[in-house]
């Protein structure tokens, strides 16, 4: 349920984020980019080129020109300018018709999607690429990062998916690693006397009890009342038993105990 949750709250806050971009935040060309450029009155200026590797590109009666790093409405002005020395009052259109040179690259094994280089085909944001990037599940959001010519970005992975604060969103820029580490420390783990032994995503509240029956609940050979916590604290191990039979059947919620991250839940099994 929780899951659902969160899915749904980062798709409405994706299309805020959709609505509330604005409009200084214009597109800069790139390498790779393929462009339709054409003056108006003048069918023989009218052509489509690709940005070449080196940045430029090359138009008729003026050469080579810098596209890389600029903006569509930039570029339009720098060709204006230099076709005035040949056309009376050029009026200079520039359309991306492909956007091939904003691409991000998203490393770690907490996404159920792939690692690997995405071409984004407009401005994106992190929680619209978030969206994109399939279950959060294994994602350690806690230390999740982005890493930008070098430096490490602040935003708070956690915050911004978890709690919708969107102060801690921001939109990417060529070039950008998108760190999502996987969090399998941090996960619960139950073994024992239960139908489906295994691991479970840590979430803030959650209690032996809601542990157990996260993985089916006790088997028939499960000795209730013998159930220990291992915990790793710093260095050491602490070993805590909980009778959870207490807990389920006598409604004693004191004696259920809140986990922590990287908790082993112990089952042990009747003695008959």
């Amino acid at each position: 349920m929780k899951a659902v949750s969160v899915s749904v709250c980062i798709f409405m806050l994706c299309m805020c984020m959709v609505c509330s971009v604005s409009a200084d935040q214009g597109y800069l060309i790139g390498d790779e980019d393929v462009l339709d450029i054409s003056v108006w009155g003048n069918p023989e200026l009218k052509i489509q080129v690709p940005v070449r590797p080196d940045g430029m590109i090359s138009f008729p009666l003026v050469g080579d020109v810098k596209a890389t790093g600029v903006s569509p409405q930039e570029l339009k002005t720098i060709l204006e300018r230099d076709l005035s020395k040949y056309v009376k009052d050029p009026t200079v259109s520039v359309i991306v018709t492909s956007i091939n040179s904003f691409k991000v690259y998203v490393i770690g094994e907490g996404l159920t999607a792939a690692s690997g280089v995405l071409t984004l085909k407009r401005n994106t944001s992190l929680l619209q690429l978030i969206a994109q990037l399939g279950s959060l599940k294994n994602a350690d959001l806690d230390n999740s990062f982005i890493l930008r010519s070098d430096q490490r970005l602040t935003n708070d992975f956690s915050r911004l998916v978890r709690k919708g604060d969107i102060s801690q969103d921001i939109q990417l820029m060529p070039n950008d690693v998108i760190f999502v580490p996987d969090n399998f420390e941090k996960r619960i783990t139950v073994v024992g006397e239960v139908k489906n032994p295994g691991t479970i995503t840590y979430r803030e509240g959650l209690t032996t009890v809601d542990a157990v029956l996260s993985v089916g609940g006790f088997t028939e050979f499960a000795k209730q009342n013998d159930v220990v916590i291992v915990r790793k604290e710093g260095k050491s191990v602490k070993n805590m038993e909980v009778r959870l039979k207490d807990v389920i059947k006598n409604g004693e919620t004191s004696k259920d105990v809140p986990l922590k991250p990287g908790d082993l839940i112990i089952i042990k099994t009747g003695i008959f």
